[in-house]
């Protein structure tokens, strides 16, 4: 059954819920009803608007499908658009790009835009302009209480501060009104090198970083493709590395600042590097986004990107290594290290690099993949983006990892406040300080 007609199921299938109830909301008074059914049945409350990054099961709960609050409305004027909880990138793209303007998005254009902003949002503007987070100006949200409120820095900090970054562990998000940017074009796309080019290419792409400037995202991809005819054919069954890049500047500085990459040997499989329109975002990283799949997610952030850290990327998950699990690592730094000028609880400032890993849920594969994350703790930072992680990251002390110590203990005083019981526990979840079970 496709997700478009089962409300239970997103579009990765490494969580099948069983909730008493699901919710199909339309409104925000849905949503209020959801949650006032769920406080009158005693049952915990789990939000699904696409399913990319499933947590737990909502078995037993009242689950709230969003996908039906698909409304945006854009003030081009202030530069804000409001966006409803279910939401999808690209619905927002299609409102914004008439405009010239760009909201702080991420590389799939089909993943819901409320889940990602909530989780923190690393996207492709983000070393220019900061965490997707960092640029939400107000949001509406509905508490455990069966309360609607309209929420902002003024008017409830603390639960202001919590939300954004903490997931849905304080409420159901109905909508968010957050800032765009004037960016109408990029200079991007994908240079897909040949697995014999990979160490070669990760050695350059970690020396290239060091020198690039902020409006320069970047990440590279290594993955065996399918021998399917909707590859491309020069990519068609073969391992490659897809070095991906979206430059937000002028192109002609994009094109000198890629170069060198374009020079390396052996040459490119594929270039899809060009100027084009900020509306075909989605055509950088080029992910598969409609048929329903099943990964186990995981990631750590990396302190820094050194020859030892690149060698070891290439013998366990590189060409050679018989890894069947893809391997991402992206370009932080820049405004990501930066601290917002409405504070939030947004973790991982440190990470110069998020290392994400994506599995079919096989032993041999576990195993290979969690080899790899254990050899690169030495450049690890410890911590963990709750927007790359997966069903295996539900755990206390992953959760914790996202956050900094101080943060993670002021979350737990949040939700205490908000949601005593921990209603809202079909996510990563943060408990209410006081619970530690």
């Amino acid at each position: 059954m496709s997700t478009d007609t089962d409300p239970r199921l997103g579009l990765n299938r490494a969580v099948e819920s069983h909730p008493a109830h699901v919710v199909e909301a339309a409104d925000d008074q849905d949503v209020v009803a959801a949650v006032r059914l769920a406080a009158e049945e005693k049952r915990a409350v789990g939000v699904l608007a696409t399913g990319h990054g499933p947590s737990v099961a909502a078995d037993g709960a009242v689950l709230v499908n969003t996908r039906r609050m698909a409304g945006v409305r854009v003030d081009a004027a202030r530069a804000t658009a409001w966006i409803e909880a279910g939401a999808r990138w690209r619905d927002v793209l299609a409102h914004t790009a008439p405009h010239g303007l760009a909201p702080l998005n991420g590389s799939s254009p089909n993943v819901g835009a409320v889940g990602y902003l909530v989780g923190g949002g690393a996207g492709l503007l983000g070393r220019r302009f900061g965490f997707a987070a960092d640029h939400v100006r107000r949001l509406r949200l509905v508490t455990a209480d069966g309360r609607l409120r309209e929420v902002t820095a003024d008017a409830d900090p603390d639960l202001f501060w919590a939300v954004r970054g903490g997931k849905d562990n304080f409420g159901l998000v109905v909508g968010m009104e957050v800032d765009l940017f004037p960016v109408s074009r990029l200079y991007g796309g994908g240079l897909y090198f040949p697995g014999e080019a990979t160490a070669e290419v990760l050695h350059a792409y970690a020396d290239w970083v060091r020198q690039v400037p902020e409006a320069m995202a970047s990440s590279v991809l290594l993955a065996r493709n399918p021998d399917l005819p909707d590859v491309p054919e020069p990519l068609r069954g073969r391992f490659v590395t897809h070095l991906r890049i979206a430059y937000s500047g002028d192109p002609a500085d994009g094109e000198r600042l890629v170069r060198p990459l374009r020079g390396l040997r052996p040459a490119a499989l594929l270039d899809t590097v060009r100027d084009l329109p900020y509306a075909d975002v989605g055509t950088i990283h080029h992910e598969p986004t409609s048929a329903p799949y099943v990964a186990h997610d995981r990631n750590l952030l990396l302190g820094e990107l050194t020859a030892g850290t690149v060698d070891t990327v290439v013998a366990l998950a590189g060409p050679d290594s018989g890894a069947s699990f893809v391997t991402e690592l992206r370009h932080f730094g820049g405004a990501y290290a930066r601290p917002p000028k409405v504070p939030n609880c947004v973790g991982g400032r440190d990470a110069a690099f998020s290392l994400f890993t994506g599995a079919v849920p096989e032993p041999d594969t576990l195993r290979r993949r969690d080899d790899l994350l254990a050899r690169l703790r030495p450049w690890s930072t410890g911590g963990i983006n709750l927007n790359f992680a997966g069903v295996e990251d539900t755990g206390p002390d992953r959760v914790r990892a996202a956050y900094t110590p101080a943060d993670f203990d002021r979350l737990r005083t949040v939700k205490a406040r908000h949601d005593p019981d921990n209603m809202f526990r079909i996510n990563f979840n943060i408990p209410p300080k006081g619970d530690d079970r």
